[in-house]
């Protein structure tokens, strides 16, 4: 399989040794140094393209996809605002696309679990829940991708929660979860250098604590399930998410 890889930094170079070793071809490489390189001659080469940009520029590069007649994989998050709109434009327009705010394998399987078990909180109602997320100092979104899927699958299926509300905290910060209502899930997110992702889930009483947590080593996990969600959309058509790929 032919691939594209739009957005070449860290992610981008394990996704590229990720697909080597797994007998793809790379035939584009785009990042900030060569965007002219960026066509649709040049992307029509492609089989499928793997999106791992920024949230500024991913759209753009999902619509270049588009002209071109190339299925694509996107990895950068930060755009979900979008997404109707460009669901919309992909399914009018007879395009392929899978979105993913995790490729991990392990992060996907905690997605389920953790619906499974928000659903299984209802029935004890004198547990709080909130989540809390850790990842390096670079990550441009907060709260990630990943968590706002974590708590969205919370808010799906736990009666008590409507919506979520984000806390951003940094060295010698503390959580400003005073004004914080009942019916609200905090998301506290943590930037620290080196760290790949760490997303927990608590649900708290006064009698004791269950603590749900995914801790990522590196970035190979998230780089193996991109190719893999490749492989598997490059003779789809239509939108679709990682979940349409794993089947829970």
């Amino acid at each position: 399989m032919k691939i594209a890889l739009l957005g070449y930094g860290k992610m981008g170079k394990i996704i590229e040794k990720i697909a080597t070793d797994r007998k793809h071809e790379i035939v584009l490489k785009i990042d900030y140094n060569n965007l002219d390189e960026l066509t649709t001659e040049n992307l029509a080469k492609a089989d499928v393209a793997i999106e791992f940009s920024t949230p500024g520029t991913v759209l753009g590069n999902i619509k270049q996809c588009f002209n071109a007649g190339v299925p694509v994989v996107v990895g950068t998050t930060g755009w979900y605002n979008q997404l109707p709109q460009v669901k919309q434009i992909c399914e009018d327009g007879g395009h392929t696309l899978l979105y993913a705010s995790n490729f991990s394998i392990g992060v996907n399987v905690f997605f389920h679990v953790n619906k499974v078990l928000a659903k299984l909180m209802n029935n004890y109602p004198y547990y709080d829940v909130q989540v809390e997320e850790i990842h390096h100092v670079q990550k441009l979104d907060s709260p990630s991708g990943t968590g706002i899927t974590i708590a969205e699958g919370i808010i799906e299926n736990l009666d008590r929660k409507k919506e979520w509300v984000n806390v951003l905290t940094t060295d010698g910060d503390e959580t400003a979860d005073d004004n914080i209502a009942a019916d609200q899930l905090l998301i506290e997110s943590f930037r620290i250098d080196s760290v790949p992702g760490t997303h927990t889930v608590l649900y708290d009483s006064e009698v004791d604590t269950i603590e749900f947590k995914h801790t990522a080593h590196n970035r190979n996990g998230f780089a193996v399930g991109a190719v893999m969600a490749a492989e598997w959309i490059s003779d789809k058509k239509g939108f679709h998410s990682i979940e349409d790929m794993f089947n829970f």
